[in-house]
């Protein structure tokens, strides 16, 4: 994590950052924030704290809301090149209220609160939240940069990123509310995301349409679920009945031997669909995670509930950190200062090119 945290600690390492999404960003933030509530050791000094970390990429998507296209909201792609930039979804959205709830809860500071609910109000007001709390995806800038575009298609984690958060808001505030909102979306995840009692992502897991992407929604639905169980105490016995009911059907299907795609030892591979009791051959990472979370969150009962600043936990922060520069334009890269030393470089690699420009066009000319 620390290495592809960055030397700003904002998840966006040089080898990454022309091709990152918000969501990309994102869930690299929510594991550290997972870090700072679990109380694990915070990295060395000359690194930020896992808190400071996740403060750093709120502050960055604080910077890139973007209120000129749909009245808010972050994109998907942080900048222009890339495919989706000009697409608002759910994912990214959720994870900026997630981590804002969750801030929230953590130093008790009123701004990452008064954030969540803005990202939320933005999301319910778009049209991404359904009458039954269900979730759309996302939703298309168009030609006339208005936002009624809306692609109606309903993921599995779209719904537990949002729970999650709305969880955490319930747990920080008591409000009744908040209470709501998570009773409502616990009950679109049974009506769409649970048969026989067993996750499973309704839009393609049947048809065995679903990509690698989509392969793994169903696990982050049980680590928020796993999640939310222990923030909002009282939906703690549905989730783990149904939490435990999938992970007796997962290991149903994780005797798979496939001769591809999978390298480990034969026997031990892991259908994607748990509907069934014999494995489907479809395997991957998402497969693998999914039945090994879904299997780890049934000892959620002997974890320790997340701490905040008040009740143990111990992560250095940092309200300021992140790249805001106010001067730079929302889309655009984040180049390196250049310093004395690359000045230098520079120098000495232009002297070389230069004698071998000259030494080429003098073999040419003999």
């Amino acid at each position: 994590m620390l290495h592809q945290a960055g030397t700003p600690g904002d998840y966006m390492p040089d080898n990454q950052t022309m091709a990152e999404g918000n969501d990309d960003q994102g869930f690299w933030a929510m594991a550290a924030m997972s870090a700072a509530e679990l109380n694990f050791p915070d990295p060395p000094d000359t690194h930020p704290g896992w808190l400071a970390q996740a403060q750093a990429v709120f502050n960055e998507y604080v910077s890139r809301w973007d209120s000129k296209h749909c009245n808010g909201g972050l994109r998907w792609q942080i900048f222009q090149w890339n495919i989706g930039y000009n697409y608002k979804n759910s994912i990214s959205n959720g994870c900026f209220f997630n981590i804002a709830a969750r801030l929230a809860l953590y130093t008790g500071n009123d701004t990452y609160a008064s954030w969540a609910e803005k990202v939320y109000n933005w999301q319910s007001k778009t049209g991404l939240v359904t009458d039954d709390m269900g979730i759309y995806d996302g939703v298309t800038i168009g030609d006339g940069q208005d936002c009624s575009n809306i692609v109606r298609t309903q993921w599995s984690y779209n719904t537990g990123i949002f729970l999650h958060g709305a969880a955490v808001l319930y747990n920080l505030t008591g409000s009744d509310t908040w209470k709501k909102r998570v009773d409502g979306m616990m009950s679109d995840i049974w009506n769409k995301f649970v048969k026989n009692n067993i996750l499973y992502e309704q839009f393609c897991e049947e048809h065995k349409q679903c990509n690698q992407d989509q392969r793994s929604f169903k696990g982050y639905l049980a680590r928020w679920m796993a999640a939310t169980s222990q923030v909002a105490p009282y939906t703690n016995t549905n989730i783990t009945k149904l939490l435990k009911s999938s992970a007796q059907a997962a290991a149903k299907v994780c005797d798979g031997s496939p001769t591809r795609g999978y390298e480990g030892p034969a026997g031990t591979a892991c259908g994607f669909s748990w509907l069934a009791d014999s494995f489907d051959d479809i395997v991957g990472v998402g497969p693998q995670k999914n039945a090994v979370s879904t299997l780890m969150y049934t000892l959620m009962d002997k974890a320790k509930a997340p701490v905040t600043s008040k009740t143990g936990g111990t992560s250095k922060g940092n309200s300021g950190g992140g790249d805001t520069n106010p001067d730079q334009e929302v889309g655009k890269p984040r180049y390196k200062t250049i310093t004395t030393a690359d000045k230098a470089g520079a120098g000495i690699l232009t002297l070389l090119i230069a004698a071998g420009v000259v030494r080429s066009t003098a073999f040419l000319v003999i």
